[in-house]
């Protein structure tokens, strides 16, 4: 039969260890969770190995430069995560929520194509409130979502609409119309000149349809797509130096588009808008935190990021 271990009774274990546990689980290395704890990389690791030994599971492997959870080690990190907070609060007593104190650190998930555009205004706003805080964005990784909001590895996601899971939250951020970015000066661009013209497309997967051909399909229409990449600023480049035109949100190209010396103009045909989505975990709703954090990402769109 195999054996259960249940871990020590709670009296034997140092809570230190959870706390370690915590950060090495979210920020998946060694050397940067020392320098969240304030601590050496030798003191975090003696700190791994005990807690190790203490629940009979390697926790954490390395896979290059990386620390991966072992199935163990995910199943806990949330209820560790759960129970820290809630400590915290107690601890803190019916202190308001202070983002100077209380905050060290605020994760995004992010897709690179809207990292460049709101990460600094996100920066530069919470900054203000927080000096000390350090603001990561991170890859946005649909198939990793659910478990990253649950695990706190990541606070909240912006992204493009996604299915995000049961457990997870959506509100809308942006309805963002699009445009066509051109060299060329038009006189008019109808439909038939844009269908004609060649395209930049930007997706962030390796191929398959982007929303805009998907819409263009379900409507009988094609156009003609000669490059793609991964980032509006690198197709708006690709534009500058070519006669190609791109599809894009208005606000992408309202900031870049003047800089490189591109034309702005109305699609032709009839498109759905770029729709930005805020998500978070259904466990944040009322942390003060998360919500503190999900207002300043809100903000951030108000102000016309």
């Amino acid at each position: 039969m195999k054996r259960v271990h249940t871990g020590p009774p709670l009296g034997q274990l140092d809570l230190n260890l959870l706390r370690v546990f915590d950060v090495v689980h979210r920020e998946g290395s060694l050397s940067r969770a020392a320098e969240v704890l304030s601590l050496t990389q030798s003191a975090v690791s003696h700190a791994v190995a005990r807690l190790r030994r203490e629940l009979d599971d390697p926790l954490f492997v390395r896979e290059g430069s990386q620390m991966v959870a072992t199935p163990l080690a995910t199943r806990l990190a949330p209820a560790i995560r759960d129970a820290l907070t809630a400590l915290e609060r107690a601890l803190s007593g019916r202190r308001a929520f202070d983002p100077a104190v209380d905050l060290d650190r605020l994760t995004v998930a992010i897709p690179d194509e809207l990292e460049a555009v709101v990460l600094p205004a996100l920066r530069s706003r919470v900054t203000t409130a927080a000096p000390g805080l350090l603001v990561a964005g991170v890859r946005f990784d649909l198939e990793r979502l659910q478990l990253e909001l649950a695990t706190r590895s990541v606070d909240v996601a912006v992204g493009v609409l996604h299915p995000g899971g049961p457990d997870v939250r959506r509100e809308r951020l942006i309805d963002d119309a699009l445009c066509v970015v051109a060299r060329k000066r038009y006189r008019r661009l109808d439909s038939r000149k844009y269908l004609a013209a060649g395209h930049v497309a930007v997706s962030p997967r390796r191929d398959g349809p982007s929303i805009e051909d998907t819409a263009l399909e379900q409507a009988s229409l094609r156009r003609r797509v000669v490059a793609r990449c991964q980032r509006y600023e690198t197709a708006l480049r690709i534009v500058a130096e070519s006669d190609l035109i791109l599809t894009a949100p208005r606000h992408f190209a309202d900031r870049l588009a003047s800089v490189l010396g591109l034309h702005v103009l109305r699609t032709p045909v009839p498109l759905p808008a770029a729709q930005v989505d805020l998500y978070w975990h259904r466990r944040s709703e009322d942390d003060p935190a998360n919500r503190w954090i999900r207002a300043q990402v809100r903000q951030v769109f108000r102000d016309g990021v």
